[in-house]
């Protein structure tokens, strides 16, 4: 059964640093995950997709909300892959998902039926 789980969210000031962890298991990410990406709701809001890497090639998207603040990566060794935030902003507050797709899809990072695995999600708040 393949599960992703989320880690390290919490509470930080705005210009603050947190990293958030996704650790896949079921699937080895390299080999079985085409692309992972991780996504963001806040309150009142729909769901929007803040990052996104192509696993086999190492391309990576970015929202132009995030661009120069959030890097998405991956640890092939630990199964992980992290969503590194930088200078965050109150609007940055938001449940953060991981998410994961293994099957080939035509849909742009952002769409979420580009991924067929989700997190639980874990909390973001900034303050200001």
């Amino acid at each position: 059964q393949v599960q992703l789980v989320e880690s390290g969210g919490g509470s930080v000031q705005a210009g603050g640093s947190l990293r958030l962890s996704c650790k896949a298991s079921g699937y080895m990410i390299r080999y079985n995950y085409n692309h992972m990406a991780w996504f963001r709701q806040a309150p009142g809001k729909e769901r929007e997709g803040v990052a996104a890497t192509y696993t086999q090639t190492g391309y990576t998207f970015y929202a132009d909300s995030v661009k120069g603040r959030f890097a998405i990566s991956q640890d092939n060794s630990k199964n992980t892959f992290y969503l590194q935030i930088n200078s965050a902003k109150p609007e940055d507050t938001g449940t953060y998902y991981c998410a994961a797709g293994d099957t080939p899809s035509t849909a742009t990072w952002y769409s979420e039926s580009r991924y067929n695995y989700w997190g639980q999600g874990t909390q973001v708040t900034v303050s200001s």
